[in-house]
């Protein structure tokens, strides 16, 4: 047998190093070619390293949360043939633990042999999980089970991995079992290396994960450590940079009856080809006049530098939730696009950012952002700026309440835009005309389109 190094490819665009955010496989397991080892993220894009070969995996050389530089080599993997590892090769060390039993053994060996005594033989150690092979033929894993079948394995105990073990899951799997109240260390895993899939929850579902009858509820002491890594720890530092910028927030209610009577009629009229409409390329498109009237809120703030950039194109970006964290796809030159142009360029980048594929300029160089939770926008937020921009313009959800119209209350479709300014270089004042200017194009969406 051979071994075969794996190192971290070059993703493209530029990237130096890229931090590992999940290892789908351990010590031991037998992989096939092009299945996913692990998966590394590079300025919000997240990028699978699959197999180039079928084998054991003997070493894997980083922990998830370490940033590793293009190049190194990050799986070692047990390959029938020569494998591409050469004799001089650089071995990893072995733990210390290990080295000092070792020279101990040896120790003892030379001794007995000067007493003229023989040594016992010791058995030799095997590898945790590592499968000696029993032919030439090259090893193969188990089967995977039948898709929309159960797993072979019971779940009636519920009994949670050991502590510590983490359990491998897709981002989608976590994301579905996080909403249906699951926790995935109390399933097992069908797929390879223990990976968990949808077929698993669906069985984990219809069997349940119930107390022994007769002992009614039981109190759960069981505490969690949950490593920051990958998007989240990105996250994480951008909300801390952004903490240091003083907000002012405006809150503005829209009426925005007018606006969904126009939405509501050209998407029935749309042709095929044509996107489905949604509040989002309307509020683009009246960003874009807001802004050519105050230009200055169309800008990043340097503040180390003390330098305003303000910026001719309006490159604006999209707060999107994803089952790994919060992204910020970019429509780039708003201004020169028209409404149905905007809603194919919003659904492209959305479904890039849910399915991890956007790329790094798809994910950054915005010049001002639009946030919004959909139908959970609640009444009133807060939205935190996102450096180093100067404004960010918050979508509230849309209510039906009763206006007075000056003689009688009638139904209108209400919504709040929650707005927040750098306050550094962004007065009350100048922000308070900003909203003014947007909730009056809402509110007559014809002239959203008026030139001049």
């Amino acid at each position: 047998m051979g071994e075969y190094a794996i190192k971290l490819p070059d993703v493209g665009e530029g990237v130096a190093e890229a931090e590992l955010v999940e290892w789908n496989v351990k010590v031991g397991d037998v992989v096939r070619e092009d299945d996913v080892l692990a998966a590394v993220m590079t300025d919000k894009a997240t990028v699978e390293i699959p197999s180039p070969v079928e084998g054991t995996i003997a070493w894997l050389g980083a922990e998830v949360g370490e940033t590793v530089a293009v190049g190194t080599t990050i799986v070692k993997v047990d390959v029938q043939g020569e494998g591409n590892v050469t004799g001089s090769a650089v071995t990893p060390e072995p733990r210390k633990a290990e080295s000092d039993e070792a020279a101990g053994k040896a120790e003892a060996a030379a001794e007995g042999e000067a007493a003229g005594k023989p040594q016992k033989e010791e058995p030799a150690r095997q590898e945790p999980n590592r499968q000696a092979p029993t032919s030439s033929a090259p090893a193969v894993p188990a089967a995977r089970p039948t898709p929309g079948t159960a797993p072979a394995r019971r779940f009636s105990s519920g009994v949670p991995r050991p502590e510590g073990e983490k359990p491998l899951a897709s981002p989608a799997v976590r994301l579905r079992a996080r909403e249906a109240g699951i926790d995935l260390r109390r399933v097992p895993g069908s797929g390879p290396a223990g990976r968990i899939t949808h077929e698993d929850i669906d069985a984990f579902l219809r069997e349940g994960d119930r107390p022994a009858a007769g002992k009614g509820r039981v109190a759960d002491t069981s505490v969690q450590e949950i490593r920051v890594v990958g998007l989240r720890r990105r996250i994480s530092e951008r909300m801390t940079t952004a903490n240091r910028i003083p907000h002012i927030t405006y809150v503005e209610e829209v009426d925005v009856t007018a606006l969904e009577e126009l939405r509501a009629k050209l998407n029935t009229g749309k042709r095929a080809d044509q996107p489905r409409l949604t509040m989002l390329p309307f509020l683009m498109l009246a960003l874009v006049r807001a802004i050519a009237d105050q230009p200055h809120l169309n800008a990043h703030f340097d503040d180390e530098a003390g330098i305003i950039r303000q910026h001719g194109g309006v490159h604006v970006g999209m707060a999107a939730q994803t089952a790994s964290g919060l992204v910020v796809p970019v429509v780039r030159h708003a201004e020169a696009r028209d409404l149905w142009d905007c809603a194919a360029e919003v659904n492209r980048l959305a479904e890039a950012a849910r399915a991890g594929t956007a790329s790094r300029d798809e994910l950054t160089g915005s010049t001002i952002t639009i946030t919004s939770l959909g139908a959970l926008g609640g009444v009133v937020t807060t939205p935190i700026i996102n450096y180093p921009e100067v404004a960010i313009v918050g979508v509230n959800k849309i209510m039906t309440r009763p206006v007075w119209d000056g003689g009688t209350f009638v139904p209108r479709k209400m919504m709040n835009l929650s707005s927040s300014f750098d306050h550094r270089v962004i007065d009350g004042w100048d922000a308070a005309v900003f909203v003014q200017r947007i909730k009056a194009l809402i509110e007559t969406p014809a002239t959203i389109f008026m030139e001049g």
